[in-house]
């Protein structure tokens, strides 16, 4: 038999793929009001495993003011902090 039918086929692995730590707003509401909120406040906080790229999810409700700091955030849920009067931006 060739060899290139003996050697088992892998399927295709995008090597310019963007792996994504997902939060949800309600899992911002028990910090302090006026906080900032950095990836590494929420690795701290058990909320990612490691601090790589963080996105944050419009998921739940916010009443307190907070600032956050992410690399990538869903429209939802930055009308949602900034309607509360917090601060959302895109590090």
């Amino acid at each position: 038999m060739p060899f290139y039918r003996r050697i088992p086929k892998r399927g295709f692995q995008n090597i310019t793929k963007k792996e994504y730590e997902l939060v949800k707003i309600g899992q911002l509401a028990k910090f302090p009001a006026h906080s900032e909120i950095t990836p590494e406040t929420l690795r701290q906080a058990n909320l990612i495993k490691n601090s790589s790229l963080v996105k944050l999810l419009g998921d739940g409700e916010i009443s307190i003011p907070i600032n956050v700091k992410v690399h990538a955030c869903s429209k939802s849920a930055k009308e949602k902090i900034e309607k509360v009067g917090g601060k959302v931006e895109i590090v």
